[in-house]
This record gives C-alpha cells, structure tokens and sequence, in this order.
C-alpha cells in the first residue's frame, strides 16, 4: 500500500499541470468528449463509473467503489454501458432503474449490489427473472407483471449507453475521478484511494493558490 501511495505522489508530481491523468499510466482510454466528466453540483469530488451489471470486473469493482465512497465521503455518478454481447445486463439495468424510478434510489442500489453479488448464478434472462422476482419478493416489493410499459426506464438506460459511446468509453468498468479542474481515470480499480489521493492533493493546492493570489 505505501508503494502504491508513493507511486500516486510521484505521479502527481510530474503530471498535476494536466487536466487527465490515468492511474496507472498504462492502459489510460482515449475519450473523444470528457465535458461531463465533472462532480455534481454541491461536490468538490466525485466518483463517475461506467457499468455493466452482467461484467465480472465491474463485479470486483463494485466494493472498491463502495469503500471508497464511504471512507472518503464522496459520490458517485453512476452510468450504466450496456455491453452488446451480454443476454440479460440491459434488462438487469432496466429493472435497476425501475427501482430508482419508483421506490427509491437507495433500493435500486442494493438491487445492483446483490446482482453482483450473484452474478454466477444469473445465465439466461430466465436465471435473471426467478432472481429478481426472489429479491423483491425478499425486499417487501411488488413485480410488476411489465416492468417498464412506457419504456421510460429502458430510455434512460439508452441515453447512457449514448452518453458513453459519445465520450468514447470502450470497456466497463470505466472508472474516473472528477474534481471540478482536472479528472483521473482509474485504469486499476485498486488504485482507486490513490487516484482519490490525488485528487485530494490537487484541490488542496488549488487551494492554497487562491490563497496566495488573494494575499498578493
């Protein structure tokens, strides 16, 4: 973990003049638009993740993510990318977003995280409906006979999926670190604390700039 730390200060180091940044280097996606890739209003950082819920990296992602969310208090702007050859992720995405929709965002969470959880279990669209009719039968919600019957939910799964093409995301997870100035892909989700490390080291020197401009 402390070469890890001091690889992250060695590359603030050299690199902090520059709006992107990937940690680690190697493997950085070449974005055709990173307009967006901005924290949301009220935020001084955030996380900005690009999933699909049927990918097995964004399985071993979602609890880095999770912890870091927690132990540094920041959000997390989540997108989902539906990967074309998957069966059941843009449906998996669908039902999610029913739940954000409808009951609540904090349900819709908890939906995609026991997916994860579960994710080897789910082979066909068949394992994803008895799975989901399970969880929400577990967590006290009604299924509705049709999900999503005007295709609002559907629809907001596209327009991420749009999203990400546009920016030019090529794998999930895509994960970034936003802060208002610069931004940090995260090509290593365990280097996930050290990309925030950054961060973190940028806005405290932006900090102190202002400071010193104000002083002079």
């Amino acid at each position: 973990m402390k070469r890890i730390v001091c690889s992250a200060a060695f590359l603030f180091l050299t690199v902090h003049l520059a709006a992107q940044t990937a940690v680690p280097p190697t493997g950085a996606t070449p974005f055709k638009d990173t307009s967006t890739f901005k924290p949301p209003a009220g935020a001084r950082m955030a996380i900005i993740e690009f999933e699909d819920l049927e990918c097995p990296l964004c399985a071993q992602s979602y609890p880095v993510v999770q912890a870091a969310m927690s132990r540094y208090n920041i959000p997390r702007v989540h997108h989902d990318f539906i990967i074309p050859s998957h069966t059941w992720s843009r449906t998996a995405a669908i039902n999610a977003r029913y739940l954000e929709d409808r009951v609540s965002p904090k349900i819709a969470e908890d939906f995609r995280r026991d997916v994860f959880a579960n994710q080897s279990r789910i082979g066909s669209r068949d394992d994803l409906f008895a799975f989901t009719r399970s969880w929400f039968q577990a967590h006290s919600q009604q299924l509705p006979f049709v999900v999503d019957p005007d295709g609002r939910c559907a629809n907001e799964v596209q327009a991420d999926c749009m999203l990400a093409t546009r920016l030019g995301v090529l794998h999930t997870p895509t994960v970034i670190v936003a802060t208002a100035d610069r931004w940090i892909e995260v090509t290593d989700p365990r280097q996930l604390n050290a990309a925030i490390d950054i961060a973190q080291a940028s806005l405290r020197e932006s900090g102190n700039s202002r400071k010193v401009r104000h002083v002079n």
